[in-house]
């Protein structure tokens, strides 16, 4: 039984293939002209241009618009910073890195704003004391010489009256300034120095040869300037030892 229903499946299956090729046969051929289009559309309308605006850039400039962020690269500003914030944690004992350089951004703000205010101190401290051109310009180191009638006849000048009448009438620093000019009168008299109204006490400090009297002169150079352009109050004792000294050396060079 088996093997007759094997047989009658062979024998459709054959027969659905022989009827299939039949068929194939004698089937028309299909027809191959080609297709031809007549005509092909052309579109003319007009292409509107497009017309960015010139702040494309700036308006997607955005945090919204960054898709990829890049860490800075720290300068040695950056690796400073960390470094004192660093050292300023191990000895504070700062509970996080971030307080810690949050400390010294705070503590370098402070310094730079004292060294603002010092720098301010210093050029409004120089222009009251009339020592402006020690910012401004050239050190006043400082010029001797006020354009008045005893500098412009020097040799002329009767120092010792002019002394005793600043004494008199109780000006200390004006005392300190005519003997600093009657010692120059003199110097230029014994020929150390060469007197000239536009020169300062270095230019005559250059001038003499002899060491220790280049040493006194330096002194009172400083003496001089101290009183007269420090203005300031001077008390008895300091002008008794400048005007010693200064008729000390007065005296010393009417001898030799």
């Amino acid at each position: 039984m088996r093997k007759l229903l094997l047989l009658l499946l062979f024998l459709c299956s054959f027969q659905s293939f022989g009827s299939g090729t039949a068929d194939s046969l004698t089937a028309k051929p299909k027809d191959k002209t080609p297709f031809v289009l007549s005509t092909i559309p052309v579109d003319n309308a007009a292409i509107a241009q497009r017309v960015f605006p010139e702040n494309l850039k700036k308006k997607y400039d955005d945090n919204a618009f960054t898709y990829e962020f890049k860490t800075p690269e720290k300068n040695a500003w950056d690796r400073f910073k960390e470094w004192l914030a660093q050292l300023i944690k191990n000895l504070f004992n700062f509970s996080t890195t971030e307080s810690s350089i949050l400390f010294v951004e705070i503590l370098l703000k402070a310094i730079a704003v004292l060294i603002v205010v010092f720098v301010i101190y210093l050029i409004v401290k120089s222009i009251l004391n009339k020592e402006g051109k020690w910012v401004f310009g050239k050190s006043s180191d400082k010029k001797i010489i006020h354009y008045t009638e005893v500098e412009k006849n020097l040799k002329l000048a009767d120092f010792e009256q002019l002394i005793r009448s600043t004494l008199q009438s109780g000006e200390k620093r004006l005392s300190i300034r005519y003997y600093y000019l009657w010692l120059l009168k003199k110097m230029s008299a014994a020929q150390m120095i060469e007197w000239d109204i536009e020169k300062t006490n270095s230019d005559y400090l250059y001038e003499i040869q002899n060491q220790a009297k280049r040493e006194e002169f330096a002194y009172l150079s400083y003496l001089y300037n101290y009183i007269w352009y420090g203005e300031f109050e001077l008390d008895e004792s300091d002008f008794n030892k400048a005007k010693t000294a200064f008729e000390n050396a007065i005296k010393a060079i009417r001898n030799e």
